[in-house]
């Protein structure tokens, strides 16, 4: 899905955020009996998701932080590293792909280990999405966001979420006819959402690159470039995006972003390019020439330097 963000003058990270994509992969409804613990691995460029339709659960990372929920309660963990579902910190884990798994629909399965069902209902009921989790040339965002973004720190701002988290309730809970199809959609809205959040309350304590964004004439240059990568920009021209002189404005770049103008410009184009021949199936030769170079050989070493691979092998590979 893709997830637009109105607003009169949006400031460059909003801005740079309409072209976010969440896709879901693979969505899970887990329905098991106390005690329990379920182990979930690492999943690189994807993002997961957790809904509590019945509590409590517990959420512990990697580092052994817990983070308890409720029913209701929604987390994202944009970077989609290691974590486990549990009933209480001190129960063995087992690895969520070694439950029997019935399938719903195309992309969501049933899981609920083979013990009576009114064990089950004093349990706990989860419902959980792996998401391709796409910005881009934004993608720099994902790394600077929390760990575990929760639902419930955005409730007040935003009036619409109770509503959808009821909704996601009910259809977890009374697996009406359709529910796990309306559960996959409903829980790409709730990501989104989050994710928006956390760009609209300000990117909480984030530094470096996103702090760049939020610098009003150096964000400028900064959307200059992701809004058109394929012109061939000089310093000169981003540093009147700015309304500076060339040396103050790549100070400042390199201030901000621990490289050059240029050098940004390159690994925009390389991200964009992975993402154009990995996942929307562009050809190699139209991405060159659409991001501004003059011959696939020049683009192809470009992309290799950066990516250190050839851009065929990012194909072969379906993305990052």
């Amino acid at each position: 899905m893709s997830l637009l963000v109105p607003t009169r003058d949006p400031d460059p990270a909003s801005e740079l955020l309409l072209g976010m994509r969440l896709n879901g992969v693979q969505y899970r409804r887990i329905e098991v009996a106390r005690p329990f613990g379920i182990a979930f691995h690492a999943a690189p460029g994807r993002a997961q998701f957790h809904f509590v339709g019945r509590g409590p659960v517990l959420l512990r990372t990697g580092d052994g932080t817990l983070y308890p929920l409720s029913k209701g309660d929604a987390v994202l963990m944009p970077q989609g590293s290691s974590h486990t579902l549990l009933s209480s910190a001190d129960v063995p884990c087992r690895d969520i792909a070694s439950f029997d798994a019935t399938p719903l629909c195309e992309t969501v399965n049933d899981i609920h280990p083979d013990c009576p069902a009114a064990t089950r209902e004093d349990g706990a009921l989860v419902f959980s999405g792996c998401m391709e989790f796409e910005l881009g040339g934004m993608q720099p965002l994902v790394a600077a966001m929390p760990e575990v973004m929760q639902v419930r720190t955005l409730l007040e701002k935003y009036p619409e979420l109770p509503p959808i988290l009821d909704a996601m309730e009910r259809e977890t809970c009374a697996k009406r006819a359709g529910f796990a199809g309306i559960l996959a959609r409903l829980a790409d809205v709730v990501s989104a959402i989050i994710v928006r959040g956390w760009v609209e309350c300000g990117c909480g304590d984030a530094t470096g690159w996103v702090q760049a964004l939020r610098d009003p004439r150096l964000g400028k240059a900064i959307v200059a470039l992701h809004r058109d990568p394929g012109r061939n920009w000089t310093v000169a021209e981003l540093a009147a995006e700015m309304g500076s002189s060339r040396s103050v404005f790549a100070e400042r770049f390199l201030e901000a972003t621990g490289m050059t103008p240029l050098r940004y410009l390159t690994e925009l184009r390389m991200r964009l390019a992975a993402q154009w021949i990995g996942r929307e199936r562009e050809s190699i030769e139209s991405v060159a020439f659409r991001l501004g170079y003059g011959s696939l050989a020049a683009f192809s070493r470009a992309f290799k330097r950066v990516m250190g691979r050839p851009p065929g092998a990012v194909r072969g590979a379906g993305g990052l």
